[in-house]
Formats: structure tokens, sequence, C-alpha cells
């Protein structure tokens, strides 16, 4: 019987050490100013994939979102450090969800300017989520360090406030949950979507930045030019009704 408790308790053990394995940042190198960067927050007792970027410059590091996994948020800062040698100085979440959002509050606390959408602010106080500093009501430029980063409002879809953040000279797109990986077969949480103007919102996305190099989603794998924003397209056909 004590050897049965034992083993049990071994499985156990060994149970949480993989799932704290698996909620380790894993990182990825895009060029030498662009990374992203994988958090992995326990969803239904299972770790669930959550993606965010972020981009190097002269004068700091600039994030966009931030880790789902409140245990990652000072880890992301130390790892940076320690990759990089420069402190983090801007974050901007595409939208209020918490896998977007959920350090807002924490990176405020260290100094960092955190930036959403007025309408993602709004939208974070109706919903009790965390809010940033401050907000920009319209498409926006930031320039950090020579770096040029545009927010750009495509429309509805994922969720009602959901924007993308478009890097001019890495031609590196960050799409959030506004954009599904190909690995995924279906639109995923659509508890604040709007399926009817998703599709419209991605051709307008198309329109506005045509030649993407590298496209990150919120979850799973990114890919390459286009494919990305085509497959959540086919996916929208496929839930929308004839």
């Amino acid at each position: 019987m004590k050897k049965i408790v034992f083993a049990i308790i071994m499985l156990l053990f060994i149970s949480v050490m993989a799932v704290a394995q698996n909620t380790k940042l894993k990182f990825r190198k895009i060029n030498d100013d662009v990374y992203t960067y994988t958090n992995y927050h326990l969803f239904s007792g299972s770790p669930f994939p959550s993606n965010s970027s972020y981009l190097v410059t002269d004068d700091g590091v600039v994030l966009f979102d931030t880790p789902w996994d409140e245990t990652q948020f000072q880890p992301l800062l130390d790892s940076i450090d320690k990759r990089h040698n420069k402190k983090v100085v801007l974050c901007i979440a595409t939208h209020f969800h918490d896998d977007s959002s959920a350090g807002l509050e924490y990176y405020r606390s260290k100094g960092i300017k955190t930036y959403t959408s007025k309408f993602t602010k709004e939208l974070a106080a109706k919903h009790n989520a965390k809010q940033a500093e401050f907000t920009f009501e319209n498409d926006t430029v930031f320039t950090i360090g020579g770096q040029r980063i545009e927010t750009f409002y495509p429309g509805e879809g994922h969720s009602h406030d959901n924007i993308v953040i478009w890097l001019p000279k890495d031609k590196f797109l960050f799409g959030g949950c506004f954009l599904k990986s190909v690995e995924s077969d279906n639109l995923g949480n659509l508890s604040d979507a709007n399926v009817n103007a998703w599709d419209e919102s991605l051709l307008r996305l198309m329109k506005k930045f045509p030649k993407p190099v590298y496209i990150e989603t919120g979850h799973f794998k990114g890919s390459k030019g286009w494919k990305a924003v085509k497959h959540t397209l086919k996916l929208v056909k496929e839930y929308k009704p004839d």
C-alpha cells in the first residue's frame, strides 16, 4: 500500500514539474531587432500557449502585449535585461483580454509606460480587466530609438477593440488574437467577437500592409507572408452561415 501511495505521489510530482517546465518563457529570434516569446497559462488544468513580441531599440525595449501568466511578468523583464542588456521602456497591449493585457498594471508599477487604445481601456474598465496608464484614440505612430512602431485598428474581429502592430523597417506584423495560426482549426474564444465583421477587417488589414515578411499570431505558431491572414479568413468563412 505504501508503495502505491508513493508511486501516486511521484506521478503527481512529475506532472507538476512538467507543467512548471512548460510554463517557462520560450523565446524566438525573428531578426536582430524583433523577438517573440511564448508563455503558458493554465487553462482547464493544462498549459495553453500565448504569444507576445518585443522590439529592441537603442533607447530600450518595447513590448507588444504582456505575458498571460502572472508568474512570468518579472522573469520576462529579467530575461530581456540578461539577453540584451536593456530595460523595457514601453508596452502596448492589443486588446482587453488577459492574454494581451494581464501584465499592464505590473509593468506600470515598474516605471514602464503602458499604452492601449482608448476603446480598449473603456472595455477593460467595463470587464474589470487590467488597464494601461496611457491611451491613444486613433491609429498612432510611436518612435523609440529611431524605430517606427505603427498601431492599426482594422475593425472588429476577435474582439471589438483588437488592434495590430506594424514595424515598417522589419516588415513585421504582430497580429495578436485578431489573427489565427495556421495550426489553428477554429477561431478560438468568440465571447467578445464579431465574426460577421471579421472578414472585412482582414481584407482591410491586407490592403494596409501588403507585404509582411513575418506575422506573429496570438496563439500557436506564427508564419511568413500572408499565411496567417489567409488562414484566418478561411476559418471565418467556414464559421459564418451561407
